[in-house]
């Protein structure tokens, strides 16, 4: 049983990577490229059904610029930030209360205006 859990994991880790390389239009040269390992390694996990090591899962999510939290994360949970994203939470994060409510509220009055 514990075998068949492992290997249901695996087949989790590499439809992730798979769908994760889907999204960015990725080969798997092109992962291994990005994610500074042999592309044996990405060919590997796919042909012959191998398991990732750790530091292998943390190359692929740096290569995707997402945190090993976010690869992991039940569907709908992973978002994957980009660095306009970030800026926009770090910038958020030094607002007061009164201040993010008058964002808030511009940015719903700009959503609306654009459903128009």
């Amino acid at each position: 049983m514990k075998a068949t859990n492992n290997r249901a994991s695996e087949m989790d880790i590499q439809g992730r990577i798979r769908e994760l390389m889907d999204i960015k239009c990725w080969s798997a040269y092109k992962l291994a490229k990005e994610a500074g390992l042999p592309q044996s390694t990405i060919s590997h996990l796919f042909k012959k059904n191998y398991a990732p090591s750790y530091p292998t899962i943390e190359a692929i999510c740096g290569a995707f610029d997402i945190s090993m939290a976010q690869f992991f994360a039940d569907e709908g949970d992973a978002v994957a930030l980009t660095p306009e994203h970030r800026e926009v939470l770090i910038l958020w994060g030094a607002l007061t209360d009164a201040q993010r409510q008058v964002v808030k509220s511009a940015m719903k009055q700009f959503g609306s205006e654009n459903n128009k």
